[in-house]
């Protein structure tokens, strides 16, 4: 099994841009699919981006087309998330999370492996 852990979070204003890192150990990411999901307080937990094992398929969340971008270092085992033009509605704690079956999924349930997860703020 693979262990995730996401990094990168912080506090930043509108428009600003943050990358946030998701490290894997265990295994190597290029097996899964992966993919970014956040949540925010009292909301369900919504899916942001993925990217299908083979890293030809890449599906974002409309919320955020165009203006995030998923992407994986196989040499470094990690899976990144770049988001630019921040919006405060993009407040939440940032999960990333890897699925076995490798087609890239919108559904949390489809995801084995979750990290703890990495706060970002946005100011207005």
């Amino acid at each position: 099994q693979v262990q995730l852990v996401e990094s990168g979070g912080g506090l930043v204003q509108a428009g600003d841009s943050l990358r946030l890192s998701c490290a894997a150990s265990g295994r190597t990411v290029s097996v899964y699919a992966m993919g970014w999901f956040r949540q925010a307080p009292g909301k369900e937990r919504e899916f942001v981006a993925t990217m299908s094992r083979s890293g030809g398929r890449l599906y974002y969340a409309d919320s955020v087309k165009g203006r995030f971008i998923i992407s994986r270092d196989n040499a470094k085992n990690t899976v990144y998330l770049q988001m630019n033009s921040l919006k405060p509605e993009d407040t939440a704690v940032y999960y990333c999370a890897a699925d076995h079956l490798g087609t890239g999924s919108r559904r949390p349930d489809s995801y084995d492996y979750w990290g703890q997860g990495t706060q970002v703020t946005v100011s207005s």
